[in-house]
């Protein structure tokens, strides 16, 4: 199942899987998520943590610790495939349109 549900990833996906790749807490993750995109993807607390369910659910992540209110999440080798395959994904796409989109940048 989550290999369907989760074939192609959307940008927030993307970008907190590869924030996950260091042990992170929520807010971390959603600062982080500001600084792999230079800012042009932001994750806001209702996505994050219904994705981070997701992920958890799938097994993509584990919650590695709690203090309070304050919950720390890192990858887990099944969302390392996940991730490497989407990031392959898109450098094909890239690959593949590179001779067609030459002159149109």
């Amino acid at each position: 199942m989550a290999r369907q549900q989760f074939q192609n990833l959307t940008e927030p996906m993307y970008y907190i899987l590869i924030s996950l790749l260091q042990e992170r807490c929520g807010v971390d993750i959603m600062k982080s998520v500001i600084d792999i995109s230079k800012g042009r993807v932001r994750v806001g607390p209702g996505t994050l943590y219904t994705l981070l369910g997701k992920f958890e659910k799938e097994k993509m992540i584990i919650e590695t610790k709690i203090q309070g209110r304050k919950r720390s999440y890192i990858i887990t080798d099944k969302g390392k495939e996940i991730l490497l395959d989407e990031y392959r994904r898109l450098i094909t796409m890239v690959n593949d349109g590179e001779v067609y989109m030459e002159g149109e940048i």
